[in-house]
């Protein structure tokens, strides 16, 4: 019995071990079946496989960017990051921190610990210089590498620096005409590719042109609109007032009104691109696109405009002005109600020589709220200018159907809608180019890239525009404000108004201080615009801060694109 019960269990193990023993066979079967798969007959694939794992593509720089004059303002410098390869040591840590010191300009104590802190891969250094690293490469160290890169050099330091931005070529991240010509910028012709080695030197063979595969490629050269003597005329212009008023930020604008070409650009607070690690990031926001503020009494030449195309008002009409009204539970009154009780009805010139706020809120209730509106609209407002630029915000125009006879009437006068500085820039270029609003733009086009790039909308009817600039330019001439140049006719008009706080409704004590005109009003070469931010020290009126810098601004541009003065100087 017990014989018949241990052959039985003798029986079991051996059938277990049968089929364990058919399953390593047929698992052998398979695997010599796949890898005769794998080598003889797939092997052209496999093959290519693996070899193109070691072709990459050849290092691009990116492209130049310039001025409109040639003038460089950011370019490509190759550096290498150097790496130590524990696994392929042949000197110990204290002989490689001795040969490696006099290159890399480090203590060998240094090097030394940095090498003992690493672990397989050490980054011994960032941003070695190209000398100092072809001097590295012919010491011939197989525990060293070396990894290329670009870094963008910014040689006018700050200089437009809002305009082209910067770029981070680790993270790939970049801002201005960095980002937003980034294809242009990385963009060539015929890649090349080359194979490299697991450490990433070029393998060279009977198919590689070594001057290729050893010659950075360069992508394309970006030109800008702007023009660097304008552009500085610009920046020390607005820092000096900013410094002298002590103000939070400010802005000029200078942009030629027929083909929207931007010449100058200047934004405050300012930065270094070459330093844009270390900068917060309130400087690196260009304000003037993404913020949005009520434009004040710059906005009345729209309101008139608006009055003009819709037909409500004429250049000769007269507007009722009682020096204050009243509209439910809102109270307007003009700037020098105290000195000017009561002006009666005046000219449109007087409204905007004395700025009246309560003539402008009349002639915005002449109209309709559509037809108010859709005329703003056509001029830009509540709409992104279209800039090659990122970052643009659509400021805030309410609908009309949202709009109660106050909202209206404070539209009048620069209070009802919130605009971006661009936004300003792009409306009344429309006075100054016969209606005709073109796209702002800081990068020059091809004739074929303008077609795509650049919008040419007719805002207002060029009779409207001319009779606007008219207007303007007497009640400038009427004045002793500082916009009324010795040479040169100019349309123009400033503005005072109320910042918005912050995090709640109303109004802080702080001021915008603006300016924004074009000359020669006879024929329009340059559009100005000045904003300044909460300045504090001494008195702060569009006229007193920001017309002082359109006038040297004015001056010095007129010199520089060498502008014929239209004004008979034994009148002025």
């Amino acid at each position: 019995m017990n014989k018949n019960i241990e052959k039985n269990k003798f029986k079991k193990v051996e059938s277990r071990i049968k089929i364990v023993h058919m399953f390593l066979l047929g698992f052998f079967t398979i695997a010599v079946v796949y890898l005769f798969m794998l080598q003889i007959v797939d092997f052209r694939h496999y093959h290519h496989k693996a070899m193109s794992q070691r072709f990459s593509k050849n290092f691009i720089m990116r492209g130049q960017i310039v001025d409109r004059n040639g003038v460089r303002l950011a370019s490509d410098t190759t550096s290498y990051n150097l790496y130590a390869h524990r696994e392929y040591f042949d000197h110990t840590p204290q002989e490689l921190a001795k040969i490696l010191s006099p290159y890399l300009g480090i203590s060998e104590k240094n090097i030394l610990k940095t090498i003992n802190k690493g672990s397989t891969i050490i980054l011994l250094k960032k941003d070695v210089d190209r000398n100092a690293a072809e001097k590295i490469k012919k010491l011939g160290l197989r525990e060293i590498s070396l990894d290329k890169k670009n870094e963008r050099v910014y040689p006018q330091d700050e200089l437009a620096a809002h305009v082209i931005g910067y770029y981070n070529p680790d993270a790939d991240t970049a801002s201005g005409v960095e980002l937003s010509a980034k294809s242009k910028l990385e963009y060539v012709e015929n890649k090349v590719t080359v194979q490299r080695t697991p450490r990433g030197d070029i393998i060279y063979d009977t198919q590689t042109d070594a001057i290729t595969a050893s010659t950075p490629q360069v992508g394309k050269t970006v030109q800008l609109t702007i023009d660097s003597a304008i552009q500085h005329v610009c920046e020390r212009e607005l820092l000096n007032m900013v410094t002298e008023k002590q103000a939070a930020r400010g802005a000029v604008i200078v942009m030629n009104p027929k083909n929207g070409e931007i010449l100058g650009y200047a934004v405050y607070p300012r930065y270094n691109p070459n330093n844009y690690k270390k900068t917060p990031a309130i400087r690196l926001k260009n304000w003037t696109l993404t913020d949005v503020y009520p434009p004040g009494s710059t906005f009345k030449t729209l309101t008139v405009a608006a009055g003009i195309e819709s037909g409500k008002i004429t250049e000769t009409s007269k507007i009722l002005d009682t020096g204050k009204m009243q509209l439910g539970n809102w109270t307007i009154q003009n700037y020098d109600y105290h000195k000017h009780p009561n002006p009666g009805m005046i000219s449109l010139v007087y409204l905007l020589e004395h700025s009246s706020n309560v003539g402008s809120a009349n002639v915005a209730l002449k109209m309709s709220p559509v037809e108010y509106y859709n005329i703003l609209t056509k001029l830009g407002i509540g709409k992104k200018s279209g800039i090659d630029l990122a970052g643009e915000s659509t400021g805030l125009l309410p609908k009309p159907y949202k709009w109660d006879r106050s909202r209206q009437a404070t539209m009048g006068y620069g209070y009802g809608a919130s605009v971006t500085v661009m936004q300003m820039v792009s409306a009344v270029s429309a006075l100054a180019n016969n209606g005709m609003r073109v796209t702002p733009h800081v990068i020059k086009y091809s004739p074929e890239e303008e077609v795509e790039k650049i919008q040419k909308i007719q805002a207002i009817s060029p009779e409207t525009a001319k009779t606007v600039t008219k207007l303007l330019a007497q009640s400038i001439g009427n004045s002793r404000t500082p916009l009324n140049l010795e040479k040169y006719t100019v349309a123009a008009k400033t503005g005072t108004s109320k910042k918005p706080k912050e995090n709640s409704k109303g109004y802080s004590n702080s001021l915008y201080a603006s300016a924004i005109g074009y000359f020669p009003a006879s024929d329009p070469q340059v559009l100005i615009y000045v904003v300044v931010d909460s300045a504090s020290n001494g008195p702060v009126w569009g006229n007193t801060v920001a017309a002082p810098i359109f006038k040297e601004v004015a001056n010095q541009c007129a010199r520089i694109l060498n502008i014929p003065p239209d004004k008979n100087n034994k009148e002025s």
